[in-house]
C-alpha cells in the first residue's frame, strides 16, 4: 500500500503548509487510500492557493463523491471544466462533462 508515501507527504505538509504541490501529492495518496475527507481537505487548500489547470478539481470531485456529496462534486467538475478550457485542455473538460452526466448534472 502507499502508506509510506502518504506519511512522507503528511510530513512535507506539516513542515511547509503552504507547499501546494505537496498538498496535491498528499491528496492524491489519500484518495488512493480511500481517505476521502483528508483528500478533500488538502485539495480545498491546494485549489484556494494554486492556479490549477483542472486536474485538482477533478480529484476534488472524486473525493466529494466518495463522501456522498454529489452536488458539491458537480460544482467542482464545473470549475474543472472552466479551468481546463482556460488552460487549453479540452479533452480533460470533455472527461469532466461525462462525469457530470454520470452524476445526473450534465
Amino acid at each position: 500500500m502507499s502508506t509510506s508515501k502518504l506519511d512522507t507527504f503528511r510530513q512535507m505538509v506539516a513542515r511547509t503548509p503552504n507547499n501546494f504541490l505537496a498538498r496535491f501529492g498528499l491528496a492524491n495518496e489519500a484518495l488512493k487510500a480511500g481517505l476521502h475527507d483528508e483528500a478533500r481537505e488538502h485539495l480545498e487548500v491546494y485549489l484556494a492557493g494554486y492556479d490549477d489547470e483542472g486536474n485538482g478539481w477533478g480529484r476534488l470531485a472524486e473525493a466529494l463523491v466518495g463522501l456522498g456529496r454529489e452536488r458539491e462534486a458537480a460544482e467542482a467538475l464545473r470549475k474543472g471544466i472552466a479551468a481546463s478550457m482556460k488552460a487549453g485542455h479540452p479533452s480533460m473538460a470533455a472527461e469532466f462533462e461525462e462525469r457530470l452526466e454520470q452524476l445526473g448534472e450534465g
